[in-house]
């Protein structure tokens, strides 16, 4: 591939990243309508849809906490991983 064909690819690339954007706000926006519209309903039924907004309650595990009280432990199990980066600027 020619260095014209790659500046093309990235460029469109760019662009509908930018789309993307563009498109994720409009999704959010929307969201945020029909939550608002909901108020403390969890779920409602809008013609052939099921909308649901439920509150979900998870444990997890603070390992940030357990590094500050367990340094030393924390290090024992410490796992380097490598990966490439793809960006464009």
């Amino acid at each position: 591939m020619s260095i014209r064909e790659i500046e093309a690819k990235a460029k469109e690339l760019q662009e509908l990243k930018r789309m993307r954007e563009e498109l994720d706000a409009e999704i959010s926006t929307l969201e945020d309508a029909i939550k608002a519209s909901m108020g403390e309903a969890e779920q409602i039924t809008a013609g052939a849809f099921k909308i649901t907004w439920k509150t979900i309650t998870s444990s997890r595990f603070d390992s940030s906490a357990f590094k500050k009280a367990n340094p030393d432990l924390a290090a024992q199990f410490i796992k380097t991983s490598t990966v490439k980066r793809f960006s464009i600027a």
